[in-house]
């Protein structure tokens, strides 16, 4: 019989949890009303709503109406970027027009800069260390007065290296500049603490937490005002349209679950990880990137010598275990890694890149499996590579 598929590509997307789709049903069903109708049918909604609201403040340490519901941790990002840009620049006249970046941003930050530099901004992008992180005073030295706002991601996506994001942003704060972080990856597998962090937005999204995909969240600190990407007189006049409410309940279930279980998962998770690398590396011409302490306790991102990491991932599919050779979003790209790029990574490192994620479900049988397999795939790989 053939075995089931062992799933281990957790920083692409997670499997929801039976008890958000629970939690999601009935709003999928008969309580379908409108949460922004009088009546009780879409006041029920509005409730869910609300109470979703306050469940994502909680895993955050934010206050429920600093929560802004989006479709997706893309557009929490534009939102913060665009929102932050367009609004300086018109209170200043014209005179704020300055961003600052990481070179290991999620293409959601890169592309929203980019549009921002064709409408006539300006954008500092600051490089990482070997490891993937930045360096705080980097970002301290490109600071100037037209600055409006510093993105940084909390943790990236593709080797799991965790920011120095409170020491940016404590930089930010003495020359008032706002601080948005990605924490896309990191909400519910790390703790954090708005209020802890300093941070000013952040971003997370419903279906890396085992919530449904097309839902995410912004946090916005009380006070800060953000220009619509999307307008309308939802979420307080901050982003338009209809509240997904089926999908935001599955959110704010997900980011309970998340807060009730993060030290323990945590701790799970990084045991596991612990067991994957130690059996990775055994196999010769092999590397583990991403800083070895500061990193998400799921993510392990290993590099083999002599192979192509799409080739391995085609070959484990083939025996039913899901992995990756980078982000999702950019599967099908011939280009190395701006990640590893920036990271200062050899080529063939680049290459040979394997992105392994545990998440909710993962067991050490799941990693016993991918790590029988991984030495004679390789090895095939790299035989038939000397052959060509």
């Amino acid at each position: 019989m053939t075995q089931p598929f062992v799933y281990l590509d957790h920083n692409a997307t997670t499997p929801v949890r039976p008890e958000v789709l629970e939690a999601m049903l009935p709003w999928l069903g008969p309580r379908f009303g409108n949460p922004n109708s009088a009546y009780r049918l879409g006041q029920e909604a509005r409730k869910a709503v609300e109470d979703a609201r306050a469940q994502v403040a909680r895993l955050l340490g934010a206050k429920p109406e600093e929560i802004v519901f989006t479709s997706c941790g893309s557009e929490a990002d534009v939102l913060a970027i665009a929102g932050a840009a367009h609004r300086a620049h018109e209170r200043s006249k014209g005179a704020k027009k300055h961003l600052i970046t990481s070179a290991i941003e999620h293409d959601a930050v890169r592309e929203a800069l980019r549009v921002l530099e064709k409408r006539g901004f300006e954008a500092t992008t600051v490089g990482v260390d070997a490891h993937g992180r930045v360096d705080p005073q980097d970002v301290r030295r490109a600071l100037r007065e037209d600055t409006i706002l510093v993105s940084i991601m909390h943790a990236n996506n593709e080797v799991g290296t965790i920011q120095p994001v409170g020491e940016i942003a404590a930089a930010c704060r003495e020359k008032g500049v706002l601080m948005h972080t990605d924490a896309v990856q990191s909400a519910g597998k790390v703790p954090i603490d708005v209020g802890a962090l300093g941070v000013d937005l952040l971003a997370l999204s419903g279906h890396k937490l085992n919530a449904p995909k097309g839902v995410g969240a912004l946090y916005v600190r009380q006070g800060v005002r953000l220009t619509p990407v999307i307008t309308g007189h939802q979420e307080k006049n901050r982003r338009g349209g209809t509240e997904n409410v089926a999908s935001i309940v599955g959110l704010g279930r997900a980011c309970e679950l998340a807060a009730a279980e993060l030290d323990r998962h945590a701790a799970e998770l990084s045991a596991l990880r612990k067991r994957l690398e130690d059996g990775c590396l055994k196999i010769p011409g092999s590397r583990v990137n991403g800083h070895p302490t500061l990193r998400l306790p799921n993510t392990c991102h290993v590099a083999f010598d002599g192979i192509e990491g799409f080739q391995l991932v085609v070959a484990l599919d083939l025996e039913g275990v899901c992995v990756s050779a980078g982000p999702a979003c950019s599967t099908g790209a011939v280009d190395p890694s701006h990640v590893l790029a920036a990271m200062g990574c050899d080529s063939r490192w680049c290459v040979g890149a394997l992105r392994i994620s545990l998440g909710w479900g993962s067991t050490r049988a799941d990693v016993d499996r991918l790590l029988a397999l991984l030495p004679g795939a390789v090895e095939k790989l790299r035989r038939v590579g000397a052959a060509t």
